[in-house]
């Protein structure tokens, strides 16, 4: 059989502990990390977070590409990239657990108005706000993948009332279940806390536009851990200002890290993270990759393969 070679490419990974692994567990693997990535021409695998527009189009050799994580847009963003070469996104790893919890909380924290009482604390404030049941709370999942179809589930089971729209018709215990654009503005309208987790394609960019705002209850909330793509964030600060929006919790922007100047740092109705929703679990992550390179390497069908035609 053929040498093969590994190359890691990752500005937020350290490396030491993938390398660590594949010398303990496959070591007729040769593991190199960019930029040394010696002879282009040995190279027959990348494991990639992020890599320079170009350098995979010099891999003549490469058999398969695998993300470190669960986004690849950072990848085919890339004019040259390979679209005859095996992608493969992580489709767990600890991901699906933390983007749950996020949303979770990002709803739990509006629908408590929590907000409200840090406000009054701030203020030495005594008052209380009368209740909400969750049968009174409309919640709207936009994407139900892995991550959105979890997340559905677990709010249902909360008692709220959960709607979900994607691009085919999905059967999820509690979830109404919209597709496409002409059941899109219904979704919406029933949507007074909006979820989003849609993967970022040609059709989605963009998508968290003034537009999408204007069709949502008034007064409701955001909890955006999709793509940073998706945003327009002059859009949502207007949204913001005007009252169409009461609240948003922002872990993905459009650049990253956010600008220091940008309002939404110091916006009182927004609450800012840096992109930390779902980090994969350093462990859990380096075994999952490592048997997806095994499954590739004996001719069977890793996990989390990317459809280039519909981008995820």
């Amino acid at each position: 059989m053929a040498r093969r070679t590994i190359l890691f490419a990752s500005n937020i990974d350290d490396p030491a502990p993938w390398k660590a692994l594949f010398a303990r567990e496959r070591p007729d693997i040769e593991f190199r990390i960019w930029p040394d990535m010696g002879d282009p021409q040995d190279i027959t695998h990348a494991l990639i977070w992020r890599i320079p527009n170009g350098v995979l189009a010099l891999l003549k050799n490469l058999k398969a590409i695998f993300s470190l994580g669960a986004g690849i847009d950072q990848i085919i963003v890339d004019p040259e990239f390979p679209k005859d070469i095996p992608l493969f996104r992580l489709v767990d790893a600890g991901l699906r657990e933390q983007m749950t919890e996020y949303a979770l909380y990002g709803v739990l924290h509006w629908h408590r108005r929590m907000g409200d009482y840090a406000r009054q604390q701030g203020a030495a404030e005594w008052r209380m706000h009368p209740a909400v049941h969750p049968s009174q709370r409309l919640v709207g999942v936009m994407g139900l993948g892995v991550f959105g179809t979890d997340i559905a589930r677990k709010l249902a089971s909360m008692g709220f009332r959960v709607s979900g729209w994607s691009r085919t018709r999905k059967i999820i215990h509690g979830v109404d279940s919209f597709v496409g654009e002409k059941e899109f503005r219904t979704f919406l309208g029933q949507s007074e806390i909006l979820i989003n987790v849609l993967p970022l394609t040609s059709d989605t960019r963009g998508i968290l536009s003034s537009e999408l705002f204007a069709h949502l209850p008034g007064g409701g909330a955001l909890v955006h851990l999709g793509r940073g793509g998706h945003l327009v964030d002059s859009d949502l600060v207007a949204a913001l200002d005007e009252g169409q929006l009461d609240w948003a919790m922002l872990d993905v922007f459009p650049n990253e890290p956010l600008p220091r100047d940008s309002p939404l740092w110091a916006h009182p109705k927004a609450f800012v993270t840096p992109h930390v929703a779902a980090q994969p679990v350093s462990d859990a992550a380096e075994r999952l990759m490592l048997e997806n390179f095994n499954k590739f390497d004996r001719g069977e069908e890793p996990t989390g393969r990317v459809d280039l035609r519909v981008g995820y």
